[in-house]
């Protein structure tokens, strides 16, 4: 269903908080850190962007950066008292509820609707879901080790200092894109020079490291998901405007349109009328049709699909349909090693893997040197993909899938099926 706008503006304001609090200003640290030309790239930025991305490098390096995993909870705090208290009680003091425009009429009206400011408690579960997620992800920034017992973090938010809010006068808040850009125009020179001299010299602290957070919305455990839709879901609160739930947020956070075309719609109701088929329990292919449609023209056509080609290893046909199924985990917990799978092959298939590979990938070849060949017959089976690809697998990776050269007992090469191989 379509997210209500509302939402839709609550969740992309909150994917973009993701990426300035968790991505970016980690970046531009070790960009500061590793890049001798940083500095110079950085003061060429238009505008007010020096100024912000120096201070952003500042609160990374020096004022915000956490030493333990109380440090992550009192940071994640005290950015819930900013943006969902401090900044609205602000936002009020400039723009009081009964506020008038020059023409007399109400501020608060039409579009603007007037927003009030949240009292953070720890019975509350949205409050405590952004501290958590929050909280973890700030941790994962910075190299350190996570929590996810809620009883522990209440307890050290009772022992968190949140300094009472005081509004500010003078404070300018832009009303208009016209005026926002008028004021990114300008520079505060001199706290920008007072950066330069106070941001840690980049050789003395080389061995210091940030790890930025690329969001991944289909991973339920590294939070990203979980800080979206609490973030969101705050900011809704402050405008009295009902909740997204997680499946509206991810559809919004990950950029998923969807279709509601009248093709998708016809595409959609003829696949359920051949999996109507495939219930009753139709057995011949030519029960089964394959439709083809433009509905500009408009055209419909349907045809016979036609047979997947049939193989054959020893006495057992196979199609591009089949797979072999394998079980990376063993009943003692442990992962299937190289040399494992390839004598499960030999004993239960009675098959001689001659080349085994992963996409790109060559795990192992009859022909690889014997040292390396050595080596990887030991290591488990996932190990070896991660090796030789390169590439770490992510939590959501349940299965991988192998391609196999086989022999058979009379050393014949024989076609055989792809392998599932099931590591969760």
């Amino acid at each position: 269903s379509k997210a209500d706008p509302p939402s839709c503006v609550f969740t992309h304001w909150a994917r973009d908080e993701f990426e300035g609090l968790f991505k970016q200003p980690s970046e531009n640290a070790m960009q500061y850190l590793t890049d001798p030309k940083f500095m110079e790239r950085t003061l060429k930025l238009p505008g007010a962007q020096p100024l912000e991305v120096l201070e952003a490098v500042y609160k990374s390096l020096v004022t915000d950066c956490p030493h333990s995993w109380a440090d992550c909870v009192a940071w994640a705090r005290n950015h819930w008292q900013c943006q969902y208290s401090n900044n609205i009680r602000q936002l009020l003091h400039n723009f009081p509820p009964d506020q008038l425009t020059s023409s007399g009429a109400p501020f608060w009206s039409g579009p603007k609707r007037c927003p009030h400011p949240l009292e953070f408690s720890t019975s509350n579960e949205l409050h405590m879901d952004y501290i958590m997620a929050a909280a973890n992800l700030y941790a994962q920034t910075y190299g350190l080790p996570g929590n996810t017992d809620r009883a522990a973090v209440t307890k050290i938010l009772q022992d968190v200092h949140v300094p009472t809010f005081t509004p500010r006068s003078g404070v300018k808040i832009h009303v208009s894109d016209q005026e926002l850009q008028s004021a990114n125009a300008s520079v505060d020179d001199s706290r920008l020079e007072e950066l330069k001299t106070l941001l840690p010299a980049p050789e003395s602290s080389s061995q210091f490291k940030l790890n930025p957070v690329d969001f991944e919305k289909d991973d339920d455990t590294n939070f990203h998901m979980d800080f979206i839709v609490a973030a969101s879901n705050l900011r809704a609160e402050n405008y009295d405007i009902p909740p997204a739930d997680r499946h509206k947020s991810k559809l919004i956070a990950g950029k998923i349109i969807p279709a509601i075309a009248t093709t998708t719609a016809s595409v959609v109701g003829l696949v359920c009328l051949e999996l109507i088929k495939i219930v009753q329990g139709h057995k011949k292919l030519e029960s089964y049709k394959n439709g083809f449609m433009n509905l500009a023209l408009p055209f419909f056509a349907f045809s016979e699909p036609i047979a997947a080609p049939s193989h054959k290893y020893y006495e057992i046909n196979w199609t591009l349909w089949d797979r072999f199924e394998v079980k990376g985990m063993q009943s003692n917990g442990e992962e299937m090693t190289l040399r494992q799978f390839l004598d499960y092959f030999k004993n239960e298939h009675k098959l001689e893997i001659t080349m085994l590979s992963q996409g790109v990938s060559m795990l192992y070849s009859f022909f690889m040197p014997a040292a390396k060949l050595k080596e990887r017959l030991e290591l488990p089976m996932t190990e070896i993909v991660t090796k030789v690809s390169k590439k770490k697998l992510g939590k959501h990776v349940k299965a991988l899938v192998f391609e196999l050269c086989c022999n058979d007992l009379s050393d014949e090469d024989v076609e055989v099926p792809y392998v599932r191989y099931t590591i969760r």
